[in-house]
């Protein structure tokens, strides 16, 4: 798995007037949201960056919507604004859209992805076998951002489902503090965004979706010995819904995406480079 740490060329771009200026271009991502899921084959890799997606079961005692929330413009656009904005290349097929695949856990084909992303883990269910590859797949050198859990029921679930493949006494979570290279890969993130859905946000301007129990955002981790980042997890906040709905709202988009992408970007960068 080396050959995923190559090198990550950058173009530092100021992200928020660089949003202004390309408006018109960017909320381009709308139209159905299920018309193929495109299933990883090993034709699929050709050694540029894919967005990958976890597909899981769901936890009839967890809180969460579903491996596809989000599903697949917030794929779509979070590939077009790392191709935009930084010079790491980006997969396209024949037709030059930006390639992205749907892989559950136990598909050996996941060790051909460097960056892998699960949406709603509060809703979650891992079996043994799918633990056991996530472990195998983290600590080989793979990276895992989960996105979009709010309260206690959300975070209680997943902290149990993870704990099955990164027992917490051997592999703590902790809440990662502003100075973490995450937050300064590319883009200077000064501070944790709160970002509710849109559908959330449009009924009032509120961001915190579960009210009080989900006042605080946190960006918390897994590490290994050596301080590398194995797990991200962004609880009482959703990213994903900043890259899918840039396109639905303009208000929307002026007030979360920007924070949405630099944050995203430099999620993928670090991942692509450590």
């Amino acid at each position: 798995m080396t050959g995923w740490r190559r090198a990550v060329t950058i173009a530092a771009v100021a992200i928020p007037a660089m949003f202004i200026a390309a408006i018109g271009a960017a909320q381009f991502r709308r139209g159905g949201r299920f018309a193929a899921v495109p299933i990883a084959t090993a034709g699929d890799f050709d050694g540029s960056f894919m967005f990958c997606r976890i597909a899981f079961r769901q936890n009839p005692y967890g809180d969460g919507d579903g491996w596809s929330v989000d599903y697949p413009r917030a794929d779509l656009n979070l590939s077009f604004r790392l191709s935009e904005l930084t010079k790491t290349s980006v997969s396209r097929d024949e037709t030059g859209e930006f390639k992205h695949v749907v892989l559950r856990l136990t598909d050996p084909l996941l060790f051909h992805c460097p960056f892998v992303m699960l949406t709603e883990p509060g809703g979650s269910f891992f079996d043994e076998m799918e633990a056991e590859r996530l472990r195998e797949y983290v600590l080989k050198g793979g990276f895992l951002w989960v996105d979009d859990f709010w309260g206690p029921d959300a975070w209680r679930n997943w902290s149990e489902q993870i704990a099955k493949a990164l027992p917490p006494g051997q592999y703590p979570i902790n809440d990662l503090p502003l100075d973490h290279s995450i937050f300064h890969t590319l883009y200077s993130v000064t501070h944790v965004p709160q970002i509710p859905s849109i559908g959330f946000w449009m009924r009032g301007g509120r961001t915190s979706e579960r009210g009080p129990l989900s006042a605080d955002p946190h960006v918390r981790a897994i590490v290994d010995g050596r301080g590398r980042i194995l797990v991200l997890m962004t609880f009482n906040t959703d990213f994903g819904d900043a890259f899918e709905r840039e396109g639905d709202d303009h208000e929307y988009f002026l007030r979360f995406a920007p924070d949405g992408y630099a944050f995203g970007i430099n999620a993928i960068v670090y991942a692509l480079s450590h």
